[in-house]
């Protein structure tokens, strides 16, 4: 199927491993050209080498989401280098696993309002497409209990209710706006894979919840994401797709 998205535009914020960096790959693979941005200096080079050798047009830079200043300079920086933006998928994740008032800060700014100031910087270019469209990737974490009351897991679900709202007045405007809510996700560098190192016991409760006996890979969840994100997907708007193996307990209605 074609995707229609040879020649497009987009941003991806974490954009250089994991589910994000996938994403990215996904998205070039397809002719979409691509502005990536991540907190670490070391991998932006490498990784917009590897989607420059795909054929596209590819920028990245060194930003924290959670410096609004940082991040709304840079989508205007890629939008200039790209000459445009039709696609921003916010993918950044603080993470914010303790429990503590720092860690709900962190949540806070880098899911909730890294995902808004990209959003916002973002909306001029994305008026000006004819396939605009926003991603968030939110979790399954948002959906039931998962680890108790962690501020991850609230983060992600208000990041669905944003998400959600944002599809209808933008709907008018023709922008679509979808989350994605991923499962446990294994990659290398990733948190499972750190728990199967450091956390064996938890590692093994998490792989016995999925009933298809074993986690998701990060292209699993990037395949959805990218044809969401797409032309194909065009009149699919407000949803929050639900990637985990059966993991969710509860009936999607």
């Amino acid at each position: 199927m074609d995707l229609g998205l040879e020649g497009k535009k987009a941003i991806v914020t974490g954009g250089t491993r994991g589910i994000g960096r996938t994403i990215a790959e996904l998205l070039a693979d397809e002719g979409c050209d691509l502005g990536i941005c991540a907190r670490g200096e070391a991998a932006i080079g490498p990784a917009v080498a590897a989607l420059k050798a795909k054929g596209v047009n590819a920028t990245g830079a060194v930003v924290d989401v959670s410096d609004a200043d940082a991040v709304m300079s840079w989508v205007e920086q890629a939008a200039t280098a790209l000459d445009g933006l039709d696609i921003v998928i916010a993918n950044a994740s603080g993470f914010g696993i303790t429990p503590d008032a720092a860690g709900w800060r962190q949540g806070f700014e880098v899911d909730i309002m890294g995902t808004f100031h990209t959003v916002q910087a973002a909306m001029p270019h994305l008026e000006r497409s004819d396939a605009g469209a926003i991603l968030a990737i939110s979790s399954v974490a948002a959906l039931e209990f998962f680890g108790g009351a962690r501020p991850y897991n609230s983060v992600k679900a208000a990041l669905i209710n944003y998400i959600s709202n944002l599809s209808i007045e933008l709907a008018p405007k023709g922008i679509r706006a979808n989350t994605v809510s991923p499962g446990t996700i294994y990659f290398d560098g990733g948190v499972w894979q750190q728990r199967e190192r450091d956390e064996p016991e938890v590692f093994k409760m998490a792989l016995a919840r999925n009933p298809m006996g074993r986690m998701g890979g990060p292209d699993e969840v990037a395949k959805a994401a990218v044809f969401l994100a797409s032309p194909a997907a065009g009149f699919i708007s407000g949803t929050n797709l639900i990637v985990d193996g059966a993991l969710t307990q509860g009936v999607q209605y």
